[in-house]
């Protein structure tokens, strides 16, 4: 079997070159700000899979606002860390509000990841659903006549104290609805006491 010949293309070796400068300068920020061990190695690894998962959201063509938010935040991070250890911060005395933010880059990382992750599977999804149509609004059946509606005789007495009251205080008679608010009873009742009233 033949093996394939290899291209050596300048730009991937150069990606290669910046790649592990950056891996580098971020593992040595991390070490210096207290995350020691297999923790150290894993901050350039988390930084750099919040970088591409960014750009993977913005080149697939989901929120470009997620996507550039996270990619700048990953890049600050890199940039950061190879500005931090070229030589203009003492990396045997890491202040305080450095050490805070490598502490807690990990969960910022995780929300970052976490949300491009599910915003890239659910926006496809949520652009081929078809839209619900509304349900169907059912006639309400139409109220019985008042005529129809039995009032009992102490109700339609009540009534009739409330409409002599209302009389003698505003000199009109009461109409339905201001019955209907003073017995507190449905409109249809209402109007077919006032019907009897009169």
């Amino acid at each position: 079997m033949r093996s394939l010949p290899v291209r050596l293309d300048a730009v991937l070796v150069q990606a290669l070159i910046a790649a592990a400068l950056s891996f580098a300068h971020l593992h040595d920020l991390a070490a210096a700000a207290g995350q020691d061990g297999w923790k150290a190695w894993a901050y350039p690894v988390s930084v750099d899979l919040l970088l591409v998962a960014a750009w993977r959201q913005l080149r697939s063509g989901g929120s470009k606002a997620a996507g550039w938010c996270w990619f700048l935040v990953a890049l600050t991070a890199s940039l950061g860390a190879n500005v931090a250890t070229a030589g203009l911060l003492d990396l045997d005395a890491v202040p305080a509000w450095l050490r805070i933010l490598v502490a807690g880059w990990p969960a910022v990382a995780f929300l970052g990841g976490t949300l491009l992750a599910h915003g890239s599977m659910e926006e496809p999804e949520a652009a081929s659903a078809p839209v619900p149509e509304p349900p169907a609004v059912e006639a309400a059946p139409e109220p019985a006549p008042p005529s129809a509606t039995p009032i009992p005789p102490a109700l339609v007495a009540h009534a009739r104290k409330v409409a002599d009251e209302h009389r003698a205080r505003t000199g009109t008679p009461i109409d339905p609805p201001t019955l209907r608010a003073r017995l507190g009873v449905p409109l249809p009742l209402a109007e077919a006491i006032a019907a009897q009233l009169t």
